[in-house]
């Protein structure tokens, strides 16, 4: 999986040491309402598209960005359906991270679905009752990207 550029700078000054990093993820439907889903290169599981937002890079226009670069697909993000934060990730190299993710329902527009970069193996569009086995995040954030209008959903943690 590439790293970004900024990642890379600061692994040279922390090392493995865990990094926190911002990151948004699409919920894509199409006008036929099948979803668009990735097969990832790094574990072979099927998941929602995304990826690490640049510095100062508006959510939206990253969720945008790393669907067209991951899929060839266009997109519109239509709703901010959950704020949540990943469990620790440890990668084969012993680097850890964990993320803030934004995960956005977003409606394609245009292009076509290819595996566009080394990100994943595959990408398809699957009718709801035919997505392949997901895990409970990626479950659960898909049923919220497709409820009746909810309001955003912010996980973890008690508010006070």
């Amino acid at each position: 999986m590439p790293i970004p550029p900024f990642v890379a700078e600061l692994r040279g000054l922390v090392g493995g040491l865990p990094l926190w990093l911002p990151a948004a993820s699409a919920a894509v439907v199409d006008d036929r309402g099948r979803l668009l889903l990735g097969r990832r290169a790094d574990t072979g599981c099927w998941a929602l598209i995304g990826g690490i937002l640049d510095p100062g890079e508006e959510p939206a226009d990253g969720v945008v960005r790393e669907v067209l670069e991951e899929t060839g697909v266009v997109v519109e993000p239509e709703a901010l359906v959950a704020v949540s934060v990943s469990p620790m990730v440890e990668y084969p190299n012993g680097d850890r991270a964990q993320y803030l993710d934004l995960v956005f329902r977003c409606r394609a527009v245009g292009g076509s679905a290819r595996p566009a970069d080394d990100e994943n193996l595959a990408v398809g569009w699957f009718r709801p009752e035919q997505v392949p086995a997901l895990d409970a995040y990626t479950r659960h954030c898909l049923e919220l990207a497709l409820g009746p209008g909810r309001p955003t959903v912010f996980t973890g943690g008690t508010r006070g």
